[in-house]
């Protein structure tokens, strides 16, 4: 079984070679600490014990290359990123990110390291294959101190090999922190498989993000670049709320273009100070009380924080006799609610064309003067394909089946709800416009930024369109209040050469935008 799974392909068994070396020289390594001056007991995860609050996260991803189907059914090859942690979340359309013991699983215990890959067993299609959540590869370290046998960080790499080969994701890995977190990102570079003259090294840039350090930035001039057969993990601080995206900065418009693109978005300390019946008024003190110097520093003789600056965006609210249920989850620290929601969908938009991406595997020189997207995409999937559930599946040329894009765009709303939608443009070569017909949306975040003024007045606005750049982000707020269940409207660009996949119409970027009676804000599953 293993030979037919990793050796289908001659190349692929040349790049397996490299795990032949001794266990002393591997270059392959995952880093997730259990505790750091800032989380001191984050162990046992009480988010309370600590601080500044906030906790250790840990992602750990792969680079290198595989396929995707489009909306029209043909395989379009990938340079990109794919899951080495948090596959089962992955696998439910969920953040892959994982707290500190949730990444820290011994992998050979229970866990066939065969198919762990796999969106399916490849004896029966329709049984889930996914069932862990830890960091692929880690195994206890036999030369560990004091106690032999502890979990350090090393791994064997032919786990790595066996899940990351061929496993590119479009999107990319979806990752989810929270304000004051610490996160610790691994990237190991597997190579790719369809192109062994190319010995492409990878990073990974945080597009946008308030990043502390040069040496975490991924750009290649300021940085370092992750050789294949190499892992780096990078250190982040989670400072601001908002959304982001993250994509590889070596040569990015070939990468970008190729797939290398993913989201990343970072969720308010708000959410930790709702309490049921809280004001507006209460809840805002609250957020100033969890970020005074008091708090931070104990012992200090800091006064509670009233400067906007002090919590990135927190204005003076508005309405102050609003009540909060208990729970609630806020896009920002908006200090009035206002950025209330019930479900979130994170939305990326990026287009593909088809010509470059063949050109790219079959060892010619790409013209990126000629570039143009054909393939539209939500979230990797060109309509109907955007509303299809679950996870999409393509077989790769290791004879696996893949799963090439595990994140569905389809809109469900509760009645009376509120849908959050992190959108953002990863196109290289287009904009993108998306058209809300039937509810109308509240832009409440551009860049990553609430939309309000230094002095707290409020700057968000209703379209029924939105327009974004390659590298911008929109937080958007879908508003069924007074709607009643079953409803549907769409989600779709009026740009209408991109409702198409390819040649074929009626595909490209559009969605459906469903008013349920009630939606699982886990699964996300509509009940009528």
């Amino acid at each position: 079984m293993l030979s037919t799974r990793l050796f289908g392909s001659g190349i692929a068994a040349a790049l397996l070679a490299l795990c032949a070396l001794p266990v002393a020289a591997q270059s392959f390594k995952v880093q997730c600490p259990t505790a750091t001056p800032s989380h001191p007991s984050d162990a046992a995860n009480p988010p309370a014990a600590n601080p500044v609050g906030g906790r250790i996260k840990c992602q750990q991803i792969s680079g290198g290359d595989g396929f995707a189907t489009m909306g029209d059914g043909t395989q379009t090859y990938l340079f990109g990123f794919g899951p080495l942690s948090g596959l089962a979340k992955m696998a439910s359309g969920l953040p892959g990110t994982d707290v500190a013991s949730e990444f820290n699983v011994d992998n050979t215990s229970g866990v066939d390291p065969i198919f762990i890959g796999a969106p399916v067993d490849q004896s029966d299609l329709s049984v889930s294959a996914y069932s862990f959540n830890g960091a692929i590869g880690l195994v206890p370290d036999p030369q560990s101190e004091p106690t032999p046998g502890a979990l350090t960080g090393h791994v064997d790499p032919r786990l790595i090999m066996d899940v990351g080969v061929m496993n590119a994701n479009q999107p990319a890995p979806l990752m989810a922190i929270d304000e004051d977190d610490e996160f610790f990102l691994t990237l190991t570079n597997v190579g790719q498989v369809m192109r062994p003259d190319l010995f492409e090294q990878h990073t990974v840039h945080f597009h946008g993000y308030p990043n502390a350090s040069a040496f975490y930035d991924g750009v290649p001039d300021a940085s370092i670049a992750i050789n294949i057969g190499g892992s780096f993990t990078y250190y982040y601080l989670a400072p601001d709320a908002g959304t982001y995206f993250w994509h590889c900065h070596i040569s990015p418009p070939e990468h970008l273009q190729m797939g290398m693109v993913g989201q990343i978005y970072v969720r308010p300390r708000q959410n930790r100070v709702a309490t049921a019946g809280a004001t507006a008024a209460q809840l805002l003190q609250s957020l100033r009380d969890s970020n005074s110097d008091a708090v931070r520093n104990p012992g200090a003789n800091g006064v509670t924080c009233s400067d906007i600056l002090c919590t990135g965006q927190t204005p003076a609210p508005t309405a102050a006799g609003v009540a909060v249920p208990a729970g609630t989850k806020f896009a920002y620290n908006d200090g009035d609610g206002s950025t209330r929601y019930d479900v979130e969908y994170p939305i990326q938009i990026h287009g593909f064309d088809p010509n470059f991406h063949f050109v790219g595997m079959t060892f010619n020189p790409e013209s990126f003067t000629d570039m143009k997207d054909k393939y539209f995409l939500l979230n990797g999937r060109s309509y109907p394909d955007t509303v299809a559930p679950g996870t999409m599946v393509t077989q790769s040329t290791d004879g696996t089946l893949h799963a090439s894009q595990p994140l569905p765009s389809v809109i469900n709303i509760p009645a009376g709800g509120r849908a959050l939608l992190r959108i953002s443009d990863l196109d290289v070569t287009e904009y993108q416009t998306l058209a809300s017909l039937g509810i109308p949306m509240r832009v409440v975040g551009l860049n990553a930024r609430l939309l309000r003024d230094m002095a707290g007045n409020d700057m968000t606005y209703l379209t029924n369109s939105i327009t974004l750049a390659g590298g911008e982000s929109l937080d958007v707020i879908l508003d069924a209040t007074g709607y009643t269940a079953p409803q549907k409207f769409y989600l779709y660009t009026p740009n209408l050469d991109h409702l198409s996949n390819d040649a074929e119409n009626f595909g490209g970027l559009m969605t459906e935008v469903n008013v349920c009676t009630t939606v699982d804000p886990s699964t996300k599953a509509c009940s009528l």
